[in-house]
């Protein structure tokens, strides 16, 4: 896991144009007015396993933790974001994109406003569906969280 690569990736989608259209995008995806990038992934790592399931899951998670201790001072420390409750009101309510996606696969994120870029940052772990890869994701958007 190299954290500085990760930073650049962020800090690269900060400023990138959005796609025009939903689909791939350098490792990742994007769509009119988000990207969602991918990190670190699990390559393979899906339902059994859940010791090894677990252990990548912690370490993802200690990836999260330290891009947000080195993306706190730029943009302020925030406190861990509950995606459990985005993804209830989605139930209830249509909520954005990238933010109901995001509700689906990540439990907590951490989140800000990139001061000067007009564009919101989340960086969580994706590990909600256990027949899918553990990932680390970025998520880079002008929609503000609901």
């Amino acid at each position: 896991m190299n954290i500085a690569q990760h930073i650049a990736v962020i800090d690269e989608l900060c400023f990138r144009p959005f796609p025009a259209e939903h689909g791939p995008s350098d490792g990742g995806a994007g769509g009119p007015g988000h990207f969602v990038a991918v990190l670190e992934t699990s390559h393979g790592l899906r339902g059994g396993g859940q010791g090894e399931r677990a252990v990548t899951v912690e370490q993802y998670e200690k990836g999260r933790d330290a891009l947000h201790e080195l993306l706190a001072p730029r943009w302020g420390a925030t406190d861990p974001w509950n995606l459990q409750t985005v993804l209830l009101r989605t139930e209830r309510e249509e909520i954005p994109e990238p933010w109901a996606g995001l509700s689906a696969r990540a439990r907590v994120a951490y989140l800000w406003e990139a001061e000067g870029t007009g564009r919101w940052v989340a960086v969580a772990v994706a590990d909600r569906d256990e027949a899918d890869e553990v990932q680390l994701l970025a998520v880079v958007t002008w929609t503000a969280p609901p």
